[in-house]
């Protein structure tokens, strides 16, 4: 058995595949189903979207509550799949459902502003099978270094980002964030990488758990990991393109 890889992202942190297989279970999980279950996630999210996509081009005033509210439960059916692996069949679809509504008001936006949300999806995308095709590849590999390279840099961002949020509570901001100059948009570029690197270690992740056995309804749970991933990625993608077609 292989071990797990550390990992930034929550879904996938600490020995919850080592969890879940003490006790045993009849269906185990395979890469087939987890990957059913990711495009199964995928096309609730999209269709979510396109609801209130269509709306905030319609100039339908419940856009708004629609997102606020899709914030509020997805947050909180995301830290109940974290944290109760074996709800993941339903709570991740509530994610999915609740993040696809706040990712259409969010595209619509963008899209109102410089039309980046195709390019956006596209990037995305590519990023992801590249992604695929170096781990296959064994390319690139997650060495003990490379895993704590990746967590520590998420776990930077992740600081920086909340510094960032408290600081708009008092009407200020970190600058170089926000900024579309060289070291905005150099920013946004590490920013992008460590997003699309952490999905060598959900592969691995993904991978250990079907070697370890672990039981069926994982594969909803390694699922909602690679949304998390996936939604991280798109939005800093929505975020990097927005900086380059600034004026």
């Amino acid at each position: 058995m292989g071990m797990l890889a550390k990992t930034s992202n929550p879904a996938f942190s600490g020995n919850v595949f080592e969890q879940q297989t003490r006790t045993f279970a009849a269906n185990s999980m395979t890469l087939q189903g987890t990957v059913n279950k990711s495009l199964t996630l995928l096309g609730l999210i999209l269709v979510a979207a396109l609801v209130t996509w269509k709306m905030a081009f319609a100039g339908n005033g419940m856009v708004m509550p629609l997102m606020i509210g899709g914030l509020i439960v997805g947050t909180i059916s995301s830290f109940i799949t974290i944290f109760k692996p074996e709800k993941a069949k339903v709570t991740s679809v509530i994610y999915a459902i609740a993040e696809g509504l706040v990712l259409g008001g969010i595209s619509a936006v963008y899209e109102m502003g410089n039309g980046i949300v195709f390019n956006a999806i596209l990037l995305t995308i590519g990023v992801f099978f590249v992604m695929l095709y170096l781990y296959k590849q064994r390319i690139i590999q997650p060495t003990q270094k490379f895993m704590m390279g990746i967590v520590a840099a998420t776990g930077a961002i992740a600081i920086v980002y909340l510094i960032d949020l408290v600081m708009g509570f008092f009407g200020s901001s970190i600058g170089f964030l926000h900024s579309n100059g060289p070291l905005g948009i150099g920013i946004s570029l590490i920013i992008v990488a460590v997003a699309a690197l952490n999905f060598i270690l959900d592969f691995k992740n993904v991978e250990d758990g079907v070697a370890n056995g672990a039981p069926e309804y994982m594969e909803w749970y390694c699922a909602f990991g690679l949304m998390l991933t996936l939604v991280w990625l798109y939005l800093e993608m929505l975020r990097l393109l927005s900086k380059l077609n600034r004026d």
